[in-house]
C-alpha cells in the first residue's frame, strides 16, 4: 500500500463535476439495484399493488424532503466527506466518527456488496455461474451468515468490485467517464421498458388495482397492521433510492459547489422518483401481484427479467439482464467512486487509518482510501443475501440521515448571516416530516426486523473501540 507524503506534498483533488455531470452521477448512484429487484419483495410484503406504487411515491416524497434539507447543509459545507463533515461540524468530532465508520463498516460497504451482487445475480441469467451445492449451501458461520452459498454468484460480485476499484484508481476523469456513459444506456433502456410495457406487452390496468389472492397479509391483523406493512414495503424501495446523499462525498470535486449542490440534487432526485413510479407501473401491468410475489420466492430471481420474459421470450430476458448488468457495474462504480472520500476526509482529520489520506500524485485520487474500502465491501458480499444486506444498511442510514436533516436547525441558529444560495423550501414543515418519517421507519425495523438492525447496530458499535485507537494515534502523531 502506497505511503502518505507529509505536508505540503499531498496534492489536491480535481475539480471535476460540474452541474450537467453531477446530476448524472447523483443519477448512477441512485439507479442501481432496486428498480430491477425490489418490487418483488415489496411485492411479498404489501401484496397490493395500489400499496406497491404509493410505497414507491412516499418513500420518493420522503426523500425528497431529506433533499430539500440535505441541500441548504451541502451547500453551506461544500466539502469531500459528505455526512461525515456535516455532522462533525453540525454537533462535533463524535458524531461524524461514527457515521464515517458506520459508512464503512455497513452502508456505504454494504451498498456496494449489494448491488455487485444483483450484477452477478444478472450476469448468472445470462451465463449460469457455478454453486457449490449440496451442504456447503446451508453452512453457518456464526450461527447466522451462509458464505458458501450462490458462491459463483458471490465471486463475481467480489470480481466486479476489484475490477472499478482498479479503474477509480487511475482518476476520477475515468471513473466519472464510466458512470456517464451507463447512466445515458440505463435512463434510456429504463425509458424503453416503460413504454414497451405499456404498449406491447398485451398486460392490463386491472393488474395495477387487483389485489393477490392471499390479501390481506398476516400482519394486517395486528395493531398498527398497515403501518407495519407500510413500512415494511418501504424499507425495501428506501434502498432503491440509497445514493442521494452521496453527492457530497465528492464536495470538494464539485465546480462552484455553493450553486450547483442544491440543483444537482434536486433534479437529480426528481428525475429518480419519475422513472421508477412508471417503471414499477409498467412491471405490474405486465404481471399480476400474484406472479410478482413468485418471483420474490426464487434465490436468484430478479423481478424486471421475468416481467421482460412474459412478454418478449428469451432473447427479451437477455436484453435486460445484459443491461442490469451494465446499470449494477454503473452504480457499483458511483459507490466505490464517491464513497472512498468519507474516509480519504476522516484520515485527514485523524479519524481512521492515516494512509487512507494518501492522494496518489499522478492520479489526484485517494487510492489507499479506495483499496480499504473495497477489501472490506467485498468481505460483506459473502456476509448475506441481498435483501439482508440493503435493509440493514438502509436502518443504518436512516440514524444518520435524522441526524443530519436535524442539523439544518442547529446551523440557522449558529450560523444566521451566513451567505445562504439556497434555503429550504417548506421549512421548517419539511425538515420536520422527514424526521417523523426517519423515526416510524427505525422503529418498525427494530420491531420487525431484528436481526438486520441488531447487525447493523453492533457494526456501528464497533467501532467505538477505533475512535480512541485512532484518537491516541492522532494525539501521538
Amino acid at each position: 500500500m502506497d505511503h502518505k507524503p507529509s505536508g505540503s506534498q499531498n496534492p489536491e483533488l480535481v475539480k471535476y463535476f460540474g452541474l450537467g455531470t453531477g446530476i448524472i452521477l447523483i443519477i448512477s448512484s441512485i439507479i442501481g439495484s432496486g428498480v430491477y429487484k425490489k418490487v418483488a419483495p415489496m411485492s411479498l410484503a404489501c401484496e397490493s399493488p395500489e400499496l406497491l406504487i404509493a410505497a414507491w411515491i412516499l418513500a420518493g416524497l420522503v426523500t425528497l424532503f431529506g433533499v430539500l434539507t440535505l441541500a441548504e447543509i451541502a451547500m453551506l459545507l461544500p466539502e469531500s466527506g459528505g455526512s461525515f463533515v456535516y455532522l462533525r461540524e453540525i454537533y462535533g468530532e463524535k458524531y461524524g466518527y461514527f457515521y464515517g465508520w458506520a459508512s464503512f463498516a455497513c452502508i456505504q460497504s454494504a451498498s456496494t456488496a449489494a448491488i455487485a451482487y444483483v450484477f452477478a445475480q444478472s450476469l448468472n441469467a445470462v451465463y449460469p455461474l457455478p454453486i457449490l451445492g449440496g451442504e456447503w449451501e446451508t453452512m453457518k458461520v456464526l450461527w447466522i451468515f451462509t458464505p458458501f452459498a450462490n458462491l459463483g454468484v458471490k465471486l463475481a460480485a467480489v470480481g466486479l468490485i476489484v475490477l472499478l476499484t482498479a479503474i477509480n484508481y487511475r482518476g476520477v476523469r475515468e471513473g466519472g467517464t464510466v458512470s456517464n456513459i451507463i447512466t445515458i444506456i440505463v435512463v434510456v433502456s429504463l425509458l424503453a421498458i416503460i413504454v414497451m410495457g405499456f404498449t406491447m406487452s398485451g398486460g392490463s390496468f386491472a393488474n395495477l388495482t387487483t389485489d393477490a389472492s392471499t390479501y390481506p397479509p398476516d400482519k394486517m391483523g395486528e395493531s398498527f397492521g398497515f403501518l407495519k406493512v407500510l413500512f415494511i414495503t418501504m424499507l425495501a424501495s428506501f434502498w432503491a433510492y440509497e445514493g442521494w446523499i452521496n453527492i457530497g462525498f465528492v464536495g470538494d470535486e464539485i465546480k462552484d459547489p455553493h450553486r450547483n449542490i442544491p440543483k444537482i440534487l434536486i433534479f437529480g432526485v426528481l428525475i429518480v422518483m419519475a422513472i421508477y413510479v412508471l417503471v414499477n407501473m409498467a412491471y405490474l401491468y405486465v404481471m399480476p401481484i400474484d406472479e410478482m410475489m413468485a418471483v420474490a420466492n426464487s434465490e436468484n430471481g430478479v423481478a424486471a427479467v421475468e416481467v421482460i420474459r412474459k412478454f418478449m421470450g428469451d432473447g427479451g430476458a437477455f436484453a435486460i439482464s445484459v443491461l442490469i448488468v451494465l446499470t449494477t457495474a454503473g452504480c457499483t462504480n458511483s459507490t466505490i467512486l464517491t464513497s472512498a472520500r468519507i474516509y480519504y476526509a476522516m484520515a485527514k482529520k485523524g479519524q481512521f487509518f492515516k494512509s487512507a489520506a494518501f492522494v496518489h500524485p499522478k492520479f489526484k485520487v485517494p487510492t489507499n482510501s479506495l483499496i480499504i474500502f473495497a477489501i472490506w465491501s467485498c468481505v460483506l458480499v459473502f456476509s448475506g443475501t441481498f435483501d439482508q444486506l440493503t435493509d440493514m444498511l438502509v436502518f443504518a442510514q436512516f440514524i444518520f440521515y435524522a441526524l443530519v436533516v436535524a442539523g439544518v436547525f442547529v446551523l440557522r441558529k449558529r450560523m444566521p448571516n451566513a451567505e445562504r444560495t439556497y434555503k429550504v423550501i417548506g421549512y421548517p414543515v419539511v425538515p420536520i416530516l422527514f424526521l417523523v418519517f426517519c423515526a416510524g421507519l427505525l422503529i418498525n425495523t427494530l420491531i420487525e426486523q431484528p436481526r438486520e438492525a441488531g447487525i447493523g447496530l453492533f457494526l456501528i458499535a464497533l467501532g467505538t473501540p477505533f475512535y480512541y485507537y485512532f484518537k491516541k494515534q492522532h494525539e501521538a502523531a
